[in-house]
């Protein structure tokens, strides 16, 4: 089965799953007097929103790479992913302060509808967080989606125990208490995931330890220096590494193939190296720096 048209079934079911949670939860945060349900609808719709960028750069990423774009599309999920996580970041942002002016100015809640409209937004989300899971594991563009929705079902969950305090207590004040709670947890998730995507964007190199790659080649045979070494990530799976080899000088253009093979094998084993690309050289640049 076609593993393209399985990830847009499913981005479709948790788009639609996520529009209607929108509207229950918008009418009925307004019903009820809860920020937590309004937070919530906000947050659905935007989600709706991130679900479709996610899944347009989704098929995008899998376009392979051309004369245009010889490294292929896969940076369009990176862009997705960083768009998706900063719009979060701007939203936890404005739930945190909304909830400390109802600190200050509390409203009256109908806990028993809070309540229904939250099963039904925790059901809807759950569903929606288990369609993503699989994919969130390898992919970021889907981790930050699968982000939206976890946000989704904590809110959902926060909101849920909320209404069972306001029912029992009447602690109004609760409801903005969880929803702060939940916004900071997500803020230092979402702000991982832009982080990531920056260093990508940037081509910082991953977390590779470069003198452990330069001890690694040199038990090649006939290797006896590696320099100008660089190493970059296309996405959060594909990382690329080139470099200059000193190679000694009796070695052949055929030797020279066995110790590209052996150097390759040993990058991909040892660091996870997708595409390895060498240079070789007797004694120029034997001295160099690793990093250049």
């Amino acid at each position: 089965m076609d593993h393209t048209k399985i990830t847009g079934r499913k981005f479709l079911a948790v788009t639609i799953l996520n529009l209607i949670i929108t509207i229950a939860e918008f009418f009925g945060g307004i019903i009820s007097g809860s920020l937590g349900l309004l937070s919530d609808a906000v947050h659905n719709l935007e989600d709706s929103i991130s679900i479709v960028i996610s899944y347009v750069a989704n098929v995008i990423g899998q376009r392979h790479n051309n004369s245009a774009k010889t490294f292929g599309y896969k940076r369009a999920e990176i862009l997705a992913a960083f768009v998706n996580s900063s719009i979060l970041i701007i939203i936890t942002i404005i739930m945190i302060i909304e909830s400390i002016r109802r600190f200050q100015k509390p409203q009256h809640i109908d806990g028993l509808l809070m309540m229904g409209v939250s099963i039904v937004g925790l059901l809807a989300n759950v569903i929606s967080m288990l369609a993503l899971w699989s994919g969130s594991k390898d992919n970021l563009n889907i981790k930050a989606t699968f982000l939206h929705m976890l946000s989704d079902t904590l809110s959902s969950i926060g909101v849920f125990v909320a209404s069972i305090f306001i029912i029992l207590f009447n602690w109004t004040w609760v409801d903005p208490l969880i929803t702060i709670i939940i916004a900071i947890w997500l803020l230092k998730e979402a702000f991982d995931v832009v982080k990531e995507t920056i260093n990508i964007l940037m081509e910082a190199s991953p977390n590779i330890d470069l003198e452990a790659v330069k001890r690694c080649v040199l038990t090649v045979p006939d290797v006896v220096g590696i320099h100008h070494v660089h190493v970059w990530m296309i996405d959060e799976n594909f990382i690329i590494l080139d470099a200059h080899l000193n190679v000694r000088k009796k070695c052949n253009m055929d030797q020279l193939e066995v110790i590209y093979d052996q150097v390759d094998s040993l990058l991909k084993k040892e660091f996870g190296v997708s595409h390895v690309t060498l240079q070789a050289e007797c004694t120029r640049g034997l001295k160099d720096p690793l990093i250049d």
